[in-house]
């Protein structure tokens, strides 16, 4: 008996739906902000040290490369909010159709991208 099973599944090649992309851009967006709670109580105890330690995280935090980083962390709070949101109408039983829940998924995509670049124009 010979089984017909794929020898290689190429998961690049998958079209996924817009609402399987939110709910896995939902799950990396809570681990990125897992990291940067991090980052963030690190600065905290550093800058509440002494008035050195301040400076020396106000120094770190000042550049383009730490701006880009802060506009990560931002960018990643609102997609996840906003993608948080839609997860607890759908547990409340609306928006769980196929066409209801793209058009969710679709809207969660460009209220993000509408608030990546309101935190871009905050931070520089």
């Amino acid at each position: 008996m010979k089984k017909q099973r794929p020898v290689h599944l190429n998961l690049l090649t998958i079209r996924q739906p817009a609402a399987a992309i939110s709910s896995i851009l939902h799950r990396a967006s809570g681990v990125i902000m897992l990291f940067a709670v991090v980052l963030l109580v690190w600065a905290l105890a550093v800058s509440l040290q002494s008035a050195e330690g301040f400076n020396t995280v106000y120094e770190l935090f000042s550049g383009w490369f730490a701006k880009f980083i802060a506009w990560g962390i931002l960018t990643a709070l609102a997609y996840h909010l906003l993608a948080g949101i839609r997860h607890m109408v759908m547990d409340m039983g609306y928006w769980e159709e196929r066409d209801s829940g793209r058009i969710s998924a679709i809207s969660v995509f460009v209220l993000a991208i509408i608030l990546s670049i309101l935190a871009g124009v905050w931070l520089w």
